[in-house]
Order: C-alpha cells, then sequence, then structure tokens
C-alpha cells in the first residue's frame, strides 16, 4: 500500500555509532582508577535485550556487571564505569547504515518524512545536526525530553499532529520490537522492524520484516 507518511527511529535504523567505542571503553576504566578487563565486545554480549532509554546508564551497567563476574573482578562499580562510558562516547561520530539515504529520499518523494526517537534533544540533535537531518525531514520529535516515551502512544501522537496525517496510513521504521513496533501498534500505525542479526519477532507481528534498509524501498513505493 502507499503511506501518506514515513516515521524513522534513529539510532541502529538511521544510523549507528561510528566513534572509537573502544578508546571511550579504556578510558571509562581510566575515569574511575581501575584496572580494565574485558572489551566492548565483551560488553555487548552481556547487555540484556533493547536499551532501556529511560535508565541507560543502568542498562549498561548490569552488562559491566555481569563482564565484570566473568573476569572475578568484585573490586569494580558497574555503575561508575557505565556512567564514565557514555560520558566520554561522542555522540557527533554517527553513520548512516547502508541504504539510509536513499531511502529517505524514496520516502521524500511520496510524502512527508519524520524522525521519533526515544533519546532527548541534548544528546541526539549532535547525531541529527552531523547527518544533516534537520533540513532532511519534516518534524523531529524527541520522546526522551516528555513526559512518556515509546511504546507509550504520546509521542507518536505528536508525530502524526504535526505532520497533519492518520495513524492508520502511516509506517514507523524501527530496531526495537519493545519500543518501536510496539509502540507503533499501540499508536495505530503499521511497523516495519529493522531485524537485527539472528533476532526472531517472537509474539510481536511487525507488517514488515526488513534484513536492510534497501529492503523498505519497495514496502514504501508499493501501490
Amino acid at each position: 500500500m502507499a503511506f501518506d507518511a514515513v516515521v524513522f527511529d534513529l539510532d541502529n535504523t538511521l544510523c549507528r555509532q561510528d566513534g572509537d567505542v573502544g578508546a571511550a571503553y579504556r578510558q571509562a576504566f581510566e575515569q574511575v582508577g581501575t584496572e580494565p578487563f574485558g572489551e566492548p565486545a565483551d560488553l555487548w554480549s552481556a547487555l540484556d535485550g533493547s536499551p532501556d532509554p529511560n535508565d541507560r546508564i543502568g542498562y549498561l551497567g548490569a552488562g559491566f556487571a555481569r563482564v565484570a563476574a566473568q573476569y572475578d573482578r568484585r573490586d569494580v562499580d558497574p555503575i561508575a564505569l557505565a556512567s564514565a562510558l557514555l560520558d566520554g562516547i561522542d555522540t557527533s561520530a554517527v553513520a548512516f547504515l547502508p541504504g539510509a539515504e536513499r531511502v529517505l529520499e524514496t520516502a521524500r518523494s511520496r510524502g512527508p518524512v519524520a524522525i521519533l526517537t526515544n533519546g532527548p534533544r541534548r544528546r541526539q540533535r549532535a547525531k541529527i545536526r552531523a547527518l544533516d537531518l534537520e533540513d532532511a525531514v519534516d518534524t523531529i520529535v524527541y520522546a526522551g525530553d516528555l513526559p512518556r516515551r515509546k511504546p507509550h502512544v504520546d509521542p507518536f501522537e505528536i508525530v502524526l499532529e504535526e505532520l497533519g496525517v492518520r495513524a492508520g496510513r502511516s509506517v514507523y521504521v524501527g530496531d526495537s520490537l519493545e519500543y518501536d513496533v510496539a509502540g507503533a501498534h499501540n499508536a495505530g500505525l503499521q511497523a516495519a522492524w529493522l531485524r537485527p542479526d539472528g533476532e526472531d519477532a517472537g509474539r510481536y507481528r511487525p507488517e514488515y520484516e526488513l534484513d536492510s534498509l534497501t529492503e523498505l524501498h519497495d514496502v514504501i513505493t508499493a501501490e
């Protein structure tokens, strides 16, 4: 079907972090004054599910706690490490995911386009500016600055109102089942799920399952 509007998530949907995360990982240990253990890959594999936008430090801290247990490091404060890691990551060091620029152009040629991210403006705007997205979309909603974030319906209703479109004629594109697919369906939008490698939708039922953004081109151009 043809959509009246396409709304995108930002992180791991349109873009990915492109800075030296390894350096930030090592600097986190230096900042808290403890000997390093593990590698960023150990931390990523220890994280459980999608990030909690309401508690990024707690989410990463739980991962650090699991890695610390693997290395028998009872002397560390995983929450302090998580906070230091977040402080050390350059949020403006981002890059488009493959196919993102082309699919944005395609969506723009067919109707209004928006970005709805769960992050706050103070953190996400640096990414938006680095990618020159402010002039590439019709509106941006920073749900991190709202009383309720995805998967609540409020940020979706705000973006639909700003675009002047109906929920049933719009599609939301994101990589998280818990926040993006659930939130879109709660608000009455169709959902295009950009599936992380090897992940299964389980009990969620996104209308479209994508292995890459290039597949979205056919979704939004179908009549």
